[in-house]
């Protein structure tokens, strides 16, 4: 897994979102099991007890399971991830629009942005 850490959101909160990303993606199977915490810290570079934290939120979200003899497991539950993967969608959605406002784009002129990206 590729992990890409940048300096403008928490360490944790990234983690959670490439975990996810690697689950909605089916690099990390439903069903499967999962990297230990110390592994994927050392893979990431990043804190066993930030890795910890990640976790720990995807175990909110559900799409992680701590099994006490099989350690963690990613969801089976296919409506969960891919509610999941609506909400990262919608979330990279966000941003889009608000990064053409920005630049000063309205709504229209965005869409015709996108139109004529699309035959190039």
């Amino acid at each position: 897994m590729q992990w890409h850490i940048r300096s403008d959101a928490p360490v944790y909160a990234q983690l959670v979102e490439h975990i996810t990303l690697a689950i909605i993606t089916g690099e990390f199977s439903p069903g499967a099991r999962l990297p230990s915490v110390r592994e994927l810290a050392a893979d990431a570079g990043v804190n066993p007890n930030t890795m910890q934290r990640a976790f720990a939120e995807l175990e909110r979200d559900g799409l992680v399971q701590t099994q006490r003899t099989a350690g963690r497991t990613v969801t089976d539950d296919a409506a969960r991830i891919e509610r999941a993967k609506q909400r990262l969608a919608a979330a990279s959605i966000e941003a889009f629009w608000e990064a053409m406002r920005r630049l000063g784009y309205d709504r229209d002129a965005a869409l015709a942005l996108l139109k004529n990206r699309e035959g190039n």
